[in-house]
This record gives structure tokens, sequence and C-alpha cells, in this order.
């Protein structure tokens, strides 16, 4: 497996006007964000994932699941108050039917 800040992406991560297609766009970005938003702990995770891919030859989704989730720090899903019903009723047995 090959090493480097060169590896690309599996699907390049699209951010407002840009594409992150190898491990080197992604550093990148991450060192040009304000100190910060740097300093975040997503991004220090992210930045972590990155070094191990790149030094590690491990696998870059590793890499991309750590920058998406930076990314997404502050999505807060929409909270469904109703969720599933739970059914009460009582369990049919094949004999009863």
């Amino acid at each position: 497996m090959s090493k480097g800040w060169g590896r690309p992406f599996e699907e390049p991560i699209e951010v407002t006007g840009r594409s992150l297609a190898t491990l080197r766009d992604a550093g990148e970005y991450i060192a040009a964000l304000p100190k910060k938003e740097h300093d975040a702990a997503e991004w220090r995770a992210a930045m972590e994932a990155l070094l191990l891919v790149v030094e590690r030859g491990g696998p870059t989704m590793l890499a991309r699941i750590g920058v998406v989730r930076a990314l997404n720090r502050h999505y807060v899903p929409e909270l469904n108050p109703k969720g599933k019903e739970p059914h009460w009723g009582r369990r049919k047995l094949k004999r009863d039917q």
C-alpha cells in the first residue's frame, strides 16, 4: 500500500466551492482554518487521522471520516418527537390465526 500526502480519497470531499481530493488537500484545508476553529477537538482528531494514514499507510477512508465528522460537527439532526410507535398489542401466535 502506498504512503504519502498525494494519496487520493475514494470519493472527494465537497466543501463550499472546493473539492478535497487528496490527503494533501485535506491537510492544507485544515491548516488554513482560523486558529479558534483549527483548535477544536474534531479538527485535531481529523488531523491525527490524516497523519496516521499518511505515515502508516492506512486506509484513506479513516482520514475521510475524520474530516467529514469535523466538517459536520455543528449539524444537529432534527428530532422526531413521535419516533417509532411502540407495538403494545398481544403477540399473535401461529395457532391463533
